[in-house]
């Protein structure tokens, strides 16, 4: 563009406002948000030319993804591990496509998420235009409509201010999630009638936080009558979590997490009795099979199948249940539960804490009571409390290495500071079931984004882990990032280490290196499948992770691994990449999925 140019645009800008895409990227710097995830293209141009400017000037800028699907996964990240909107964008037609199963982990992960595609220009709706997506075309906000919260096409500019604010609140409410606003190119370039954001929307996601007061009194009294309490912990309770711990403590309570809400709670926690669900703990299990528990609190949990062991009513899907939720839609999943409580979860448990304080019903306790055992059923020993399985192949020196022994170790290789995110596949079994964060916070004030362990459980995308890392990464610097995956996901979503390495981001991607897609080939062992389309080629990827610009190194033992210089790959501005080969023999925890599959396809059976 010449000065020519430059300066008749400004001239507009003074007289009619400016583009709807500055007044976006305004709009993003109230809410402080620094990134916008996405992956160019023509009809999107307006906005990454606003993003451009705003760069310049020390504003939001762009983070260039290599697949819309991976800008999304970015978004999620980044999003979760700050409380702010995680922004991503995509052109028309495919680019808008490739969007959608990262905004549909986004909707399953409850993330707060803006997502803005665009469309050809609003003249050429029903010509065939290219890419035109249109509800002449391949209409995409229509696909996108059972994956987001808000969803809308912008078709005038005086529109885009109220449509805006609308989805950016919504994307806030309970439960939270992606928004989506489509915005042709024309009006995306098109001028605004202001120069500055017509709405405070940072003052419009400042809400009041809602108790329903009866149902805490009845919460109350459950829990200083209770003889055994339960807490299970979900992702969602991150808000309260240290509430959650304290309460646990004065209570002597036992603590249990849903696999999405392990990395909220200490596995050194004298209380803590493991993982309930997909590749738990048996210790987790049979704590909610005593018959001497007499009440389970679950808090910010959806229960689904995977957090519940499959809707086990015997350990929990029963009136022993108590469902404390802020989003209604969780509570849905508990009808049986004797009580419910809505509400903001960490006012909830810091009134329930307080109150304490004053029981005299009670023998409150501390965390030093637990660990002399002077309110827990045996003395508190150094360590875990919990019991997972085949511990001994945790500690296993064979070649190739054991994921357990792998799992086992990269806690103590790495910084107590270090995030993890395991991404679909073996890898988040074995994750779940024998990594184990150096957490050791009790009780007391948290950060509500500070879980060291994240998955994606529900929707359960293959290559989410990967570019949520780069999320991550973004969102904490200082705070080493560490991204376990399958070489199936690698495969698939393995590009984006590209985007690390362009970023400088010290992110290390652990690769469980089994030429297979591994749970499925187990899978299909334990289930009496037909082993099939499981084989995948043999790939270097520590020589494609060098030819991509990052470190590569080749783990084939226990030795391998222990030699790696931590503080060096946590400190360098590139990312890096440990290409383990496992022992591909090793089964990994996945019993309650394929006996859970057996059944169904029993069932089916049944109904023939």
């Amino acid at each position: 563009m010449d000065v020519i140019q430059i300066d008749s645009r400004r001239q507009v800008a003074e007289e009619q406002g400016v583009e709807l895409g500055d007044l976006l990227v305004s709009y993003l710097r109230q809410l402080d948000v620094e990134y916008v995830f996405g992956v160019p293209g023509g009809a999107i141009e307006p906005l990454y030319n606003a993003l451009a400017r705003s760069e310049r000037s020390g504003g939001p800028r762009a983070i260039i993804a290599r697949h819309e699907t991976g800008a999304a996964f970015m978004a999620d990240g980044y999003a979760h591990h700050t409380g702010k909107l995680g922004v991503c964008c995509a052109t028309t037609g495919p680019g808008a496509t490739n969007l959608i199963t990262g905004v549909a982990s986004a909707y399953d992960n409850h993330t707060p998420m803006l997502v803005i595609t665009a469309q050809t220009a609003l003249s050429t709706f029903g010509r065939g235009a290219l890419q035109e997506s249109s509800c002449t075309g391949i209409n995409t906000v229509g696909l996108f409509e059972h994956c987001t919260r808000y969803n809308t096409l912008v078709s005038h500019a005086e529109q885009f201010e109220h449509k805006l604010a609308a989805a950016v609140m919504t994307a806030f409410q309970a439960p939270a999630g992606p928004v989506h606003l489509s915005v042709p190119l024309d009006v995306m370039s098109s001028f605004s009638s202001t120069t500055e954001p017509s709405f405070d929307l940072s003052k419009l996601l400042n809400k009041p936080h809602y108790v329903d007061n009866e149902a805490l009194d009845a919460l109350y009294e459950e829990l200083v009558t209770a003889r055994n309490p339960i807490l299970l912990i979900g992702d969602e309770a991150s808000e309260s979590v240290g509430s959650l711990l304290s309460l646990a403590v004065k209570l002597g309570a036992q603590i249990i997490t849903t696999p999405h809400g392990k990395g909220l709670v200490s596995p050194y926690h004298p209380l803590f009795k493991g993982v309930i669900g997909f590749a738990g703990h048996e210790s987790a299990r049979k704590a909610l099979l005593d018959p001497e528990v007499d009440l389970v609190i679950a808090v910010g949990s959806s229960l689904s199948e995977f957090a519940s062991s499959g809707w086990d009513q015997s350990m929990l899907m029963n009136n022993r249940l108590v469902h404390v939720e802020s989003a209604e839609t969780n509570l849905t999943r508990s009808p049986m539960a004797r009580l419910h409580v809505r509400g903001h979860l960490e006012s909830i448990f810091e009134n329930i804490v307080e109150r304490l304080e004053h029981e005299p019903r009670l023998t409150i306790c501390s965390v030093d009571d637990l660990v002399d055992g002077k309110k827990s059923s045996q003395p508190a020993e150094k360590g875990k409390h919990f019991e997972v399985m085949e511990p001994e192949k945790c500690k296993s020196d064979a070649t190739p290495i054991k994921p357990q022994r792998l799992m086992a170790e990269l806690p103590k290789l790495f910084p107590p500071c270090t995030r993890y995110m395991a991404d679909s596949g073996a890898s988040l079994a074995w994750s779940i079931h024998y990594l184990h964060p150096f957490d050791r916070r009790m009780a007391g004030k948290r950060d509500a984004h500070d879980g060291l362990y994240r998955t994606c459980l529900e929707f359960a995308s293959m290559g989410w882990a990967i570019g949520s890392a780069v999320g991550a990464a973004l969102a904490r610097p200082g705070s080493p990032v560490v991204c376990i995956a399958g070489d199936g996901s690698m495969l698939m979503s393995g590009q984006e280490l590209t985007v690390a390495v362009q970023e400088g981001l010290p992110v290390v991607f652990v690769v469980l290196n089994d030429s297979a897609y591994g749970m499925v080939r187990h899978g299909q062992k334990l289930t009496g499948a037909e082993p099939v389309g499981t084989e995948l080629p043999f790939v270097d990827f520590s020589t494609v992770a060098n030819a991509m610009g990052a470190d590569g190194y080749v783990i084939q033992s226990p030795e391998d691994l222990l030699s790696l210089d931590i503080n060096k790959i946590c400190s360098q501005g590139k990312p890096t990449l440990l290409d383990v080969r496992i022992d591909p023999e090793e089964v990994p925890p996945i019993g309650m999925r394929t006996d859970a599959l057996k059944s169904y396809g029993q069932s089916e059976q049944d109904c023939d």
